[in-house]
Parts: structure tokens; C-alpha cells; sequence
């Protein structure tokens, strides 16, 4: 139904695509790019409900150094809610913030967000509920896997094929495209976050050694690698001792975090390589000549495109800027949103119930 208030509003708001990821939300602004990238994080004090102290960048700097009555929590897992309430409130948060930079005072924007190709519908239905709660006068999703190769330059609207795999925090999505559409499509809950938990039971079992998440990221991210490194690294590794209870820093080396991350890695590629098993043989002529593009920030992990590249015979290439690729893409819906919604049936991969444009 037409309603002149929204239609008013819309005049002076904004379209926006949002990466809603486990571990970092993006938002482009359209005609703008990406305008926000801030970790997936909410502080929450408990004596105050349903108030959140800090989101973003400010709650992240909170964990595991706040007294016992302030949490700072993950309002997703696995690409998906798991506090609702505090995913609106996070959500609004940086529809707010988004608005605030280009100097618009009223956040009423259409959106658009990526969403895991695996997921339920009750979960699409929350993810859209939120956004609508948050403020959107619109929300459609869009599948992550398309998304990300829309944004990193795929030709998915031609005839070719063309394939991706994009590793965030909690999912890791393999799609193949062609003509506007997926062919193939994949979707694991195992990502980012599980590589930060290789890396912290590593060293509990090795060392004895007890160590935050956040220090396994930063040791995924310096020294973390899928194939052996022209050039080994090592780097510091500190935590508590398990057995004298002391802060204790040990020397690791790019060689033992690669064997201690080796399982999920090998998960990884396994997903890859059943996605080609599933794949027309027309189209894996095409991948042969397009190549794989890996994206999210999974997908920066030193040598992972060396070793896909390695099991699957197929060139692997890492796209320009990974991390912003789903954001970028869901963007590129709202800057050509006619032609998309035709080419890539926006109908389709809108939550039931949305509203048209």
C-alpha cells in the first residue's frame, strides 16, 4: 500500500546494502561505497536490560576486560541471529551512524542485506524483521555467495560461468553463477571463528597455555597460512600457563599454525572440491579459463589460494579489497536495482513478504 510518509521520507533517505556478518558489519551507501566497517560486537550492562553500552569497534575493545556486570557479546553466530533484540539494536545503531556521515536526519533507507545461502526461513524472517524494527522502510536479502561476486567483479549476469568462495567468521559459501543465477551453491557453518579455536586448543595442548580468541585472530592473521610460505614466520604468542597460573609468551612459528589450523582448512577445500564435483561440465571449462575468486576475509589467509588452486587444477585468485566484497555487492543491487531485480530475480531471494520496490 502507498503510503506518503515513507515515500516522503525516502526522498531524503538512503539505500543501503549491509554485510551482516558474524564477526564485522559493512554498509555501503549508495552513490557513496562503504561508509561503515565495524566488528559484530555489543556491550551489554546487565543491571541496565535491554540498553546496550557500546556497539562496534568500542564493544570489541571491551571483551574479556570488563567488570562482572558488563558483557560484550556476538549478537550473531554462524551468519545468523542469535539475539534478536540486540541484532535490532545494533542494526539501528549503524543505520544511524550511516546517515549521520552523509548529513541525512532521517534513516529510513531501503536495504539490502546478505544473508548465508544455508539459511532457515524463520532465520531470513528475523534477519528482515530486524532490519524493518531498525528503522528500514524497506529490506530485501540477497544470498551471500552472489552477492560476493557481484561485488568482486564476477561476470554472474553472462552466460559463463563464474565461481566463488567467500569465508566470513561463522559461514563459509561456495556458489557457482551463470546468466544471473547459481548453479551450484554450498554453505558451511565453519569459517573464521573455528580457526581461531584450532589456534587457541593448539595451545592449550602443546603449551599448556591458555589464550584469548583475540590473540589467536592476531595470530591467524599475521602468521596464519594454507600452504607452505616462500618465507616462514614466528610471532608471540602470550596467555596463561595452565600449570603455574603466570602470564607466560611463547615463540610460534607460521609452520605450527598451519598444522594447527590444518583440519579445518581441509574441511574447507573439501567443500570446494564438492562443489565442482556437482558443477556442468560446460561450466568447469569456463572456471578453467575465469578461475576461483576467493573472498570474505577468510579468503586473505595467506597461501589458501595456493592450495585450493593446488587441489581443485583450477587458478585461484584472491579479489581486490575480500573483506568488503558481500557489502560491495549488495550495493551494486541498490545502484542498479531495476536491472537487478530483473536479471537476478530480487523476488526470489527477498524474504516472503517483503515489500516491492
Amino acid at each position: 500500500m502507498f503510503n506518503p510518509i515513507d515515500w516522503l521520507l525516502g526522498l531524503f533517505s538512503l539505500d543501503i546494502g549491509i554485510d551482516l556478518g558474524t564477526a564485522n558489519t559493512l554498509v555501503y551507501v549508495r552513490g557513496k561505497g562503504i561508509v561503515l566497517n565495524e566488528p559484530s560486537w555489543v556491550a551489554i550492562d546487565k543491571r541496565i536490560p535491554h540498553t546496550p553500552l557500546a556497539i562496534g569497534a568500542e564493544a570489541k575493545a571491551m571483551v574479556g576486560k570488563t567488570p562482572g556486570y558488563i558483557v560484550a557479546i556476538r549478537p550473531l553466530r554462524d551468519g545468523v541471529i542469535s539475539e534478536y533484540d540486540i541484532t535490532k539494536d545494533m542494526l539501528e545503531y549503524f543505520i544511524r551512524k550511516a546517515h549521520q556521515q552523509v548529513f541525512i536526519p532521517f534513516p529510513r533507507p531501503r536495504v539490502v542485506i546478505g544473508v548465508p545461502s544455508g539459511v532457515t526461513e524463520v532465520e531470513m524472517r528475523a534477519v528482515r524483521e530486524a532490519a524493518l524494527e531498525a528503522g528500514a522502510r524497506e529490506a530485501y536479502l540477497i544470498e551471500e555467495p552472489i552477492a560476493a561476486a557481484i561485488g568482486a567483479g564476477l561476470p554472474v549476469t553472462e552466460a559463463r560461468g563464474s565461481m566463488v568462495i567467500d569465508i566470513g567468521g561463522g559461514t563459509t559459501e561456495v556458489g557457482v553463477f551463470a546468466l544471473g543465477g547459481i548453479v551450484v551453491s554450498k554453505s558451511l557453518r565453519i569459517a573464521g571463528d573455528e580457526l581461531d579455536e584450532d589456534i587457541v586448543q593448539y595451545a592449550r595442548q602443546k603449551y599448556n597455555l591458555a589464550i584469548s580468541e583475540r590473540m589467536a585472530e592476531r595470530i591467524k592473521i599475521n602468521i596464519g597460512s594454507a600452504y607452505p610460505l616462500p618465507e616462514e614466520m614466528t610471532m608471540g604468542m602470550r596467555g596463561r600457563n595452565l600449570i603455574t597460573g603466570l602470564p607466560e609468551e611463547i615463540e610460534v612459528s607460521s609452520i605450527e599454525i598451519r598444522e594447527a589450523i590444518s583440519r579445518t582448512i581441509e574441511i574447507l577445500v573439501n567443500l570446494v572440491r564438492d562443489s565442482l564435483d556437482e558443477t556442468p561440465p560446460e561450466l568447469i571449462s569456463d572456471l578453467m579459463e575465469t578461475g576461483i575468486c576467493l573472498a570474505g576475509g577468510g579468503g586473505q589467509i595467506k597461501g589458501l589460494a595456493e592450495r585450493v588452486a593446488e587441489e581443485t587444477h583450477i587458478h585461484t585468485w584472491v579479489a581486490d579489497d575480500s573483506l568488503t566484497c558481500v557489502a560491495k555487492g549488495a550495493g551494486q543491487v541498490l545502484e542498479n536495482f531495476e536491472f537487478m531485480k530483473q536479471t537476478l530475480a530480487v523476488d526470489d531471494y527477498q524474504n516472503p513478504g517483503g515489500s516491492a520496490a
